[in-house]
Order: structure tokens, then C-alpha cells, then sequence
């Protein structure tokens, strides 16, 4: 996990979620409150189409401006890449990330960055999670019951939901209800198991 300004959820905070990609971008809006998540918005930004990589980097920057905009966004949670073997790639993922950050940070909203693993440990308790599983822990959390058409807005939600279980949304004291696999989490909130 890696903040980019000091952050803190007050009673109530609209996090949006972000799971960079340079074809498909995935996109989660929550209200979190202390044990409580609510769906505000999700769903993709398709890039596919657009032929030019600086011309997808702009769109990333003006759509991640206006779902800031548009939904008063207050704090910002974004997927890291991951390290995968092909390099090209991995540079693709992380301009796409970096515009999205940059965006957010011109709008002077917390960032806060979490890898892969850390977002699934912290949804399913299992760092090596499918999407699937993700998506099924995130449709429980949100009590939804139509799973989207994409998986990358599912992954976005996961993210926006894993800012929110790293911070006391009370206090806003990050240390006190840091938890870190899914056990301890029930631990402390034991309503949340149905």
C-alpha cells in the first residue's frame, strides 16, 4: 500500500476505485460509512477503439476527472500493477495508472495505491483469489445481486472497498482498524458474517 498524500475517511467518504487498464479501465464508486458500503456507481471505460496510446492516456485523464467531479469524490484508491513478464505491457499499465493519479491529483484528492494481492487478502482472505471470487465477495459486501458485465468495474469496487477496510472510518485513525486478512476483519465485525 502506498499513499501519495496522508489520508483519513471520516464518517462518511466517497472513494472511488480504480483498476487501470489501457483497453478496458475499470471504475467503483462507494459510500463508506463505519461497517457499511453502499454502491454509488461502476463500470468500464473502453479504450480499445482508440488507436493512438497518447490519445487513450488523455481519455483516461478526462474520465477519471469527471467521475471525481461528478460524484464528489473525495478519496482515491487505485490497483498497482502487478509484475508480469512482459515489460511492454507493464509500461502501458503503469502510464495508464499514473494518468489516473496524476488526474486525481490535480483535483488535490487523496491517492492511495494497493497491490493485487493486498486487495484480494483483504476482500476474500486469499491473496491468490480468482476475479470471480473477488466479484462474488464484492456483490455480498454491496448486497448486490446482479453481478456487471465487465469484471475489471468489480475489481474497481474491490479496490474502493479495501481503502475502506484500511481505515477506522470513525476516527480516521488508520492503525486501529487495519486489518489484515479477511478472519480478522469478522473478528472485529462478526455482523458482517451472514
Amino acid at each position: 500500500m502506498t499513499s501519495l498524500k496522508s489520508s483519513e475517511i471520516k464518517n462518511k467518504s466517497t472513494i472511488l476505485g480504480i483498476d487501470p487498464g489501457t483497453n478496458i479501465m475499470g471504475y467503483g464508486i462507494i459510500e463508506a460509512e463505519p461497517n457499511k458500503y453502499k454502491l454509488i456507481a461502476a463500470g468500464v471505460i473502453k479504450l480499445d477503439k482508440i488507436e493512438d496510446a497518447h490519445q487513450k492516456l488523455k481519455k483516461i485523464y478526462q474520465r477519471t476527472e469527471h467521475l471525481i467531479n461528478e460524484f464528489n469524490i473525495q478519496e482515491v484508491s487505485i490497483e498497482a500493477p502487478f509484475y508480469g513478464k512482459n515489460a511492454q505491457s507493464m509500461l502501458k499499465l503503469g502510464r495508464a495508472q499514473g494518468v489516473a493519479i496524476a488526474a486525481a491529483m490535480v483535483k488535490n484528492k487523496t491517492v492511495t495505491e494497493y497491490s493485487p494481492r493486498k486487495i484480494k487478502q483483504s476482500l476474500t482472505g486469499n491473496g491468490n483469489a480468482s476475479k470471480e471470487q473477488v466479484a462474488a465477495m464484492v456483490l455480498r459486501l454491496l448486497k448486490l445481486t446482479e453481478k456487471p458485465v465487465y469484471l475489471d468495474a468489480t475489481d474497481a469496487l474491490a479496490v474502493a472497498i479495501c481503502h475502506a477496510f484500511q481505515y477506522n472510518q470513525t476516527t480516521g485513525n488508520a492503525s486501529k482498524n487495519k486489518h489484515s486478512n479477511w478472519a480478522t476483519f469478522l473478528k472485529h465485525n462478526p455482523e458482517r458474517l451472514k
